[in-house]
């Protein structure tokens, strides 16, 4: 099977069949979530004129020209008087409070003098409708305040808890199972017993990413280079997951078995088998019904620049793909020469100046996929198109982290 372009392989994930679930959990318990229904307010916001500062409620617009007001009655924020207020009288009334009937407009405490007879007498002058809040001017009934696919953050919370929403309703994240194979790889706390083998930082990396995003995952082990045992951790992650995730064995070496199983022995529908990108070209994206498998490549900067690529958006697609990658356009500070047929993703420092961003190669490394250190700090990924050469001063698109 021949490698496709990125932009291919984009357009087939798009593209994937996925039937989304969805969960009613208590608000608080929404945050990152993905909102599954249209949030709408039940009730106008205020319901009825309402007092925005602290100052004494009058009726400006029957009589313009008076200037003094007795007071007559007190409407503290929760309360809510009889008392009337017309030309000659006014009502002290706190922020939050509702107007009196019969005022128009509220009077600041600073723009007014207390006089004898427990009278106030207007210093500073203010305009009609002062300081009250109108019906509506929250929100107005059956407005959408938060619609369908909006990620909840902070201020999705508040505001449906001051619609006195106990539960939502949010799209359920799939399950990601991830599985690391190699002869040669150590967990962590596992001891060496030889030079040539390597740490395993693949399947916490990944899992960190899909914890990131909302995702709940399962670790399904170290799994050495044997037929069997790889065709069984998938099998058992197929069992319990949504999508298995698996690192190494996907390039073309005696022992790259991932490939083959998952083709051969699975029989799953392959979405895709190649990508012509740099890192990462071996990878593959499979289907058995409503379950994904995405083989990496075992290098960890390739695992985890694949991953970011092409796992996010099938997580996205399970979430109601109202979510995509953060790209941007840049400034290239250096120059990002791409003479190859492949979309080449470079680990890239960002920066922010007098109103732009920027991106340079300060400082990362040259070598192969595994260095996964060049993600350290503030770093993004930038995107050289194929065959593409951006100079100084340049745009370049450029993926946020």
């Amino acid at each position: 099977m021949s490698k496709i372009s990125y932009e291919e392989a984009l357009n087939k994930l798009q593209n994937l069949n996925i039937t989304t679930r969805t969960k009613k959990v208590f608000i608080i318990d929404s945050l990152g979530e993905i909102l599954a229904q249209d949030i709408k307010a039940q009730t106008n916001s205020p319901a009825y004129p309402t007092a925005a500062m602290d100052g004494y409620a009058i009726n400006i617009s029957s009589n313009p020209s008076n200037k003094e007001f007795k007071i007559v009655d007190y409407s503290p924020a929760g309360s809510v008087v009889d008392t009337q207020v017309n030309d000659n009288v006014c009502i002290k009334t706190f922020t939050g409070s509702l107007m009196p009937k019969g005022s128009d407009t509220l009077v600041p405490i600073e723009n007014i003098k207390l006089l004898e007879n427990n009278t106030i007498s207007i210093t500073q002058e203010v305009p009609c409708g002062f300081a009250v809040m109108r019906v509506g001017e929250n929100y107005e009934k059956n407005e959408i305040l938060i619609p369908k696919g909006s990620k909840i953050d902070f201020a999705q919370i508040g505001v449906m808890a001051s619609l006195n929403i106990v539960f939502v309703e949010v799209y359920d994240s799939p399950v990601i199972g991830i599985c690391s194979t190699g002869s040669e790889i150590l967990d962590i706390g596992e001891e060496s017993t030889n030079v040539s083998q390597i740490r395993s930082s693949n399947h916490l990396t990944i899992q960190a990413i899909a914890h990131k995003y909302g995702c709940n995952t399962k670790l399904l082990g170290l799994i050495k280079d044997d037929k069997t045992s790889i065709l069984n951790a998938i099998s058992n992650g197929l069992n319990c997951c949504d999508i298995v995730v698996t690192t190494g064995g996907v390039s073309v070496g005696d022992y790259d078995f991932v490939k083959d199983i998952v083709i051969d022995q699975l029989g799953a529908e392959v979405v895709f088998q190649g990508v012509e990108i740099k890192p990462g070209q071996h990878i593959i994206v499979a289907q058995l019904g409503n379950k994904f498998i995405c083989a990496l490549p075992g290098f960890a900067y390739s695992s985890t620049v694949t991953f970011l690529l092409f796992c996010l958006p099938v997580i996205f697609k399970y979430r109601g793909n109202y979510e995509k990658l953060n790209i941007i356009n840049a400034i290239a500070s250096n120059q990002f020469n791409n003479p190859t047929s492949k979309t080449v993703f470079t680990a890239s420092n960002i920066s922010y100046q007098d109103g732009s961003y920027y991106v340079d190669t300060r400082n990362k490394k040259i070598g192969t996929s595994a260095i996964l250190t060049n993600l350290l700090g503030n770093s993004v990924l930038a995107i050289s198109e194929p065959k593409s050469f951006i100079d100084s001063n340049q745009s370049i698109k450029t993926i946020i982290l």
